[in-house]
């Protein structure tokens, strides 16, 4: 049995995971608790925010984001690729900054207008 805090909303519950049955999960307040459990044992993602390099904006860094969530796994490469980035302003939020990151098929997106 695993345990697991559920992040889906500000309830916080704290969830059993069983992998020996299916993955069955108790602790849940909502249906959502549930697939957030199961799917956090058998294939963790995560949303990635960090900051770029930018040149000739008003800041030297820019917000960005994945646009949704990509393997927990892959978190160090994406992040040594955003490393490698840099971006020329002007810059425009929902702008992808990097396309298909580390082939997830993920882009990343600037987060504020620069």
């Amino acid at each position: 049995m695993k345990e697991v805090i559920c992040i889906c909303c500000p309830c916080g519950c704290h969830l059993q995971v069983d992998p020996e049955n299916d993955y069955n999960v108790t602790g849940n307040a909502c249906p959502n608790g549930a697939a957030y459990g199961r799917e956090e044992l058998t294939h963790p993602t995560r949303i990635i925010t960090s900051t770029v390099r930018v040149e000739g904006g008003l800041y030297p860094r820019c917000p960005v984001k994945t646009a949704q969530a990509v393997p927990k796994e892959k978190m160090t490469e994406v992040m040594a690729a955003l490393d490698r980035v840099t971006l020329h302003a002007p810059v425009r939020t929902g702008q992808v900054v990097l396309a298909d990151v580390c082939g997830t098929g993920v882009d990343v997106v600037a987060t504020r207008n620069l």
